[in-house]
């Protein structure tokens, strides 16, 4: 079949088109064609392999070897000599423009600061991922703040981990921006004490315990005779709150009720004790100081004891319907001064005992007028703090006391005048132990020649040791020189010795172990009394107002004297109220 009649057409005019130049430059050409010599550069499959390198127009003259730009690179031979290969030439920087030093922002991170001004690189945030917030200056950096220091952006916590959670405000969380931080509560050591009310400049706080219970000995005597009891306890406590001076009122008293009345006689004689053994007891100090200066400052002490004879004592008469009660009242008046590390603190006292008349079971009273006096004396204080926590001292004090009587019932002259001499030291360890102990000797003489003098060894201190945070132990001791009745006897010399323990169950539930040893000794007599007392308490907090508290104690009495040993248990009950 042939071909269609406009294919065969295109064919045509192709065939002339390809003519027509070949016919023209035939035409134009004058010099006769020659033909192509065949050269081994013709068959160089490489480019400008036509041409000789040496023929070329842009050699080097130099004679300098130059690789072609466009050749492929020579790979070095891995079994030749390494000290024999050949290095490649470095380029040449003839023409270039030397560059010192670093670029602009060279090192610049993405999000500091750039000199150039380039458009800073925005972090990239995960889905769902809340946008942070640019903190300004002075706010804190929050922890889920993007910052490339910090390292890479933190993911959003999922939903359980704030799920459930009462929404707090800003300000309080402390993630306001420029917000100052919050100052940390201070720690309360007692979450359950009294808060107390201001008045003024006066922090006042007070209390009153209630308590009711048995006695099975009240009156200590030999053969024991029981009483239901009460007892009604207030308390107060006044401080200033000033930035210099003080002023500190520390009041707490109790007294003690008993429903049953003792025998009047025992075995047809007067009973040596009472027949209404109720007893009040109070204690009270106001203590004030005036900072004339950094180092001196003016210290006094006004002080009250009113309180009775304690039950068993041989200085309680026989057949009184009711103990007569002392006051012991007085003050002192003294300075302190510091010098660096030397501190001196001296003062004089002086102080009153009186007594009540005795009322006895007959309906008559008895003067006990011989036994007040007047006590007039200096105590003295030298101390050097070694290093912080440890302050040793030594403390002398000397008195007179003079009776309102010369001689007593018995015809005894009991003026006198002594004093003591003790060294000892304070200490303060890291709020773990702190307090004082000190040792030392006491002497007193009497005019009446007849009284021997009445000598002995003392100590004294007070001692706190915070074991843990729920238990602290306390340790006292104590040594006075007490006067004394009896016929032939100069005076009591009073040892007591106590250790006290404290234990927290629980901040509302607190355990008191106390337990007391003393010693009496009636010198120029030779008796000797010795007693000890266990005591246990369980305090219930309620809250900062009212408390409820448990008693168990138990008292023993020995004497060498026959009779006069005894023993007795109270049990009390009662609540605790306070502000």
């Amino acid at each position: 079949m042939g071909s269609s009649p406009g294919r065969g057409r295109s064919k045509r005019a192709q065939l002339v088109r390809a003519a027509l130049p070949c016919l023209l430059l035939t035409a134009l050409e004058s010099a006769p064609a020659t033909a192509q010599s065949l050269t081994p550069d013709l068959f160089n499959p490489s480019r400008g392999g036509f041409a000789s390198p040496d023929t070329l127009p842009t050699r080097r003259t130099a004679g300098v070897p130059q690789a072609p730009t466009d050749a492929l690179p020579v790979l070095p031979d891995p079994n030749a000599d390494p000290r024999k290969r050949q290095q490649a030439p470095a380029s040449s920087r003839i023409g270039q423009v030397p560059t010192y030093g670093l670029p602009a922002a060279n090192g610049a991170s993405g999000s500091g600061y750039d000199s150039l001004n380039r458009k800073r690189q925005q972090p990239k945030l995960y889905p769902g991922q809340p946008k942070p917030k640019r903190a300004g200056p002075g706010s804190p950096v929050h922890p889920t703040t993007p910052v490339a220091s910090l390292g890479p952006p933190r993911i959003a916590p999922p939903p359980s981990d704030t799920a459930n959670k009462t929404p707090i405000p800003r300000a309080m969380a402390g993630t306001v921006p420029g917000q100052p931080l919050r100052r940390r509560l201070k720690l309360d050591e007692d979450p359950f004490g009294a808060v107390g009310d201001y008045v003024g400049s006066f922090l006042i706080k007070g209390g009153l315990e209630l308590s009711a219970g048995y006695d099975t000995n009240p009156a200590r005597l030999n053969k024991p005779v029981g009483s239901p009891a009460y007892v009604v306890a207030p308390d107060l406590l006044v401080v200033s709150d000033w930035e210099r001076h003080a002023l500190v009122a520390d009041l707490r008293g109790s007294f003690s009720g008993y429903t049953n009345n003792m025998p009047a006689t025992i075995d047809g004689f007067a009973s040596p004790s009472p027949v209404e053994v109720d007893r009040p007891d109070f204690t009270g100090h106001v203590d004030g100081r005036f900072d004339v200066d950094r180092d001196l400052k003016l210290t006094s002490q006004f002080r009250l004891r009113l309180a009775t004879d304690n039950p068993g004592s041989p200085n309680v008469q026989a057949g009184l319907q009711k103990f007569p009660v002392y006051a012991t009242y007085g003050g002192t008046f003294g300075f302190d001064q510091t010098f660096n590390r030397f501190q001196v603190a001296a003062g004089a006292t002086v102080d009153r005992t009186a007594y009540t008349n005795s009322k006895l079971t007959d309906g008559t009273t008895s003067s006990n007028d011989d036994r007040d006096f007047n006590q007039y004396g200096g105590v003295g204080r030298f101390s050097y703090e070694l290093k912080p926590g440890l302050k040793p001292f030594v403390e002398i004090q000397g008195d007179s006391r003079v009776h309102d009587q010369a001689a007593d019932r018995n015809g005894y002259f009991r003026d006198s005048s002594g004093g003591y001499g003790k060294v000892g030291s304070s200490f303060e360890f890291s709020r773990i132990l702190t307090g004082e102990v000190s040792v030392g000797y006491s002497a007193r003489n009497y005019v009446d020649p007849r009284l021997s003098q009445l000598a002995g060894f003392l100590t004294s201190g007070s001692l706190i040791w915070n074991a843990s945070g729920l238990t602290t132990v306390k340790f006292f001791t104590d040594t006075q020189i007490a006067e004394t009745t009896i016929p032939g006897s100069s005076g009591v010399l009073v040892r007591t010795y106590a250790a006290e323990v404290d234990h927290d169950f629980r901040r509302w539930l607190t355990a008191v172990g106390k337990f007391t040893y003393g010693t009496l000794d009636y010198q120029g007599q030779n008796r000797n009394d010795k007693t000890y007392s266990l005591e246990g308490n369980l305090i219930y907090k309620l809250n900062r107002n009212l408390w409820v508290k448990g008693t168990l104690r138990h008292d023993i009495l020995d004497s060498n004297q026959p009779g006069s040993s005894s023993q007795g248990t109270v049990v009390m009950v009662g609540v605790r109220l306070q502000n």
